[in-house]
């Protein structure tokens, strides 16, 4: 193993999952002649909104969430682990009765294996029925679920709706597929967004961002993992790179460290790109800590 001074710093621009996370674990671990050292940066701030913790608590206390035929929903959607915790909240503060029961019964969708495991977490005996955690994004996602739901609820004209739990900054891409009026009547599924918490940039943020750089000013290089669109504009301050009349990338700061940048997936990409004209180096092809490693190693091996 080297000296900390030796290893190539990688900033994890999030909250540290607990009671272990699954980045730290892979990035703390020299494997194939690569060493990193991980810090955990957190960027987002999440509050639950109680209007739509309200609605969610209110529906599955009065069972309206199951395969019954008078039941407003017939399966959940969740793609982010807060909507999950938001979920897991009302189960532990006891608000679990019996009307509960109906979602052992239900498909409980997910967009990849973090938030499968989060939901897994959540005791219900039967444990919950989770479905689509291999797709890895909203697109993949809504395609299995038109295929999956539609089999699912075959014997019914019109399926029962979804309901989907959100922060209030989200995509509209599994909605609007959907809900496509192009789909046959038979196969299209309307969609309810419950909006269950929201996000804001951490305050302490650019204060931290900026302390973890200048502890690693003597590294030959170091990395920046961004996981959402939010903060990337004070992650981009933060290393000098924009333009303060555009608000544009201009530059990548001369001298070292080399300071790259990976994203978790084609969103953050996408947006980066859009919002900054900027690109990332890495765009993980799957994202987990998995995709986000390989997607570092393979730039950092086309470097050397």
């Amino acid at each position: 193993m080297a000296p900390d001074s030796e290893k190539t710093p990688v900033f994890l621009l999030k909250t540290k999952s607990t009671p272990t996370d699954a980045y730290e674990d892979l990035f703390s671990t020299p494997r194939d002649s690569f060493d990193f050292e991980t810090t955990f940066v957190p960027v987002l701030q999440h509050r639950f909104e109680d209007d739509g913790m309200r609605q969610f608590e209110k529906l599955l206390n009065e069972g309206k969430i199951s395969k019954r035929l008078d039941s407003a929903y017939g399966g959940l959607i969740f793609t982010s682990q807060r909507a999950v915790e938001a979920f897991a909240k009302l189960a532990e503060e006891g608000q679990v009765d019996e009307n509960w029961a109906g979602l052992q019964n239900i498909p409980i969708y997910s967009v990849g294996p973090a938030t499968a495991r989060a939901l897994k977490a959540i005791p219900q005996t039967p444990p919950l029925q989770i479905y689509g955690e291999h797709t890895g994004n909203g697109d993949a996602l809504a395609q299995f679920i038109l295929d999956h739901y539609g089999k699912l609820y075959n014997d019914r004209p019109t399926k029962p709706p979804l309901l989907f739990l959100v922060g209030e900054q989200r995509r509209d891409i599994i909605p609007k597929t959907l809900m496509d009026e192009n789909l046959p009547d038979e196969r299209r599924i309307q969609v309810t967004e419950a909006v269950v918490y929201g996000t804001g940039v951490m305050e302490s943020f650019a204060g931290d961002f900026a302390e973890a750089l200048q502890k690693t000013a003597d590294r030959k290089s170091r990395w920046v993992v961004v996981f959402s669109p939010t903060g990337c504009d004070s992650m981009l301050k933060g290393l000098g790179m924009l333009d303060d009349e555009t608000g544009k990338v201009v530059k990548r700061p001369r001298g070292q460290p080399t300071t790259y940048i990976a994203t978790i997936g084609p969103t953050t990409r996408d947006y980066l790109k859009r919002t900054f004209d900027f690109e990332p180096d890495v765009c993980a092809e799957k994202p987990s800590p998995e995709g986000v490693w390989q997607g570092i190693t393979d730039f950092m091996k086309g470097i050397t």
